[in-house]
């Protein structure tokens, strides 16, 4: 069954109108679906409709919810994804699998040995709107029950700042040792609902910023040799 995604504004009673001027090009002209078919809404925060069309207009489709379902493809924890800023199209790909992999929220983090800058204008606000449509490209093939959040670009402080309230905060780093300890945590990672993994640039963190993100309650980790 097709799976499409609307603001919670959209959902109005027993119906649900679907506006984005792609899904409705998609629908009406790609999957030719027709009144009377069986759709999949999700509102984006974890809840599935399942319809049926009941009108389809230029501006609009129009669908009657027949059963609402709690979105099963959700971990029980939620996923923060701290990525240093890699070179050339990189971003793209984690963001990508990330998605796909279940990650809650990913933040561009520019750390010291970020080569890429991108810290304001119209190449910044490009490449942010470019990753958020991967964002939503993958949470729909993956039949996710929210779309993730790309957030703006932070400073490695900003950074530190928005991960106060994370409960489990990790940042694998090459000085770590005892793989066995981190194997400790991972068996323990579902008794916390927020975690958050840092994951520095092609370059590696500087020994200052891994020192920072302990005061800030982040464990250095080893993924082995």
């Amino acid at each position: 069954m097709f799976r499409f995604y609307v603001d919670k504004s959209q959902i109005d009673g027993d119906f649900i109108s679907i506006i984005d001027s792609f899904d409705l090009n998609h629908i009406r002209k790609v999957l030719r679906l027709k009144v009377g078919e069986s759709i999949i809404i999700c509102d984006g925060g974890g809840r599935d409709y399942y319809c049926q069309i009941s009108e389809i207009d230029n501006d609009k489709i129009i669908s009657r919810i027949l059963e609402t379902k709690k979105n099963e493809s959700e971990l029980g924890s939620k996923i923060y994804l701290f990525q240093g800023i890699p070179k050339k199209d990189k971003m793209e790909w984690i963001i990508q699998k990330a998605v796909e992999l279940g990650v809650y929220e990913i933040i561009p983090v520019r750390t010291n040995r970020s080569i890429v800058k991108l810290d304001s204008g119209n190449k910044k606000n490009k490449r942010l709107e470019r990753w958020r449509t991967i964002a939503m490209a993958a949470g729909k093939q993956s039949n996710r029950g929210i779309i993730p959040k790309v957030s703006d670009i932070m400073s490695f402080s900003q950074a530190m700042e928005y991960s106060k309230d994370i409960e489990c905060k990790l940042i694998p780093y090459e000085g770590a040792s005892n793989i066995n300890a981190t194997k400790d945590i991972i068996k323990d990672i579902n008794n916390f609902k927020s975690v958050a993994i840092f994951i520095g640039p092609e370059g590696g963190f500087e020994e200052v910023e891994v020192e920072e993100a302990k005061k800030h309650g982040f464990s250095p980790i080893s993924l082995g040799r």
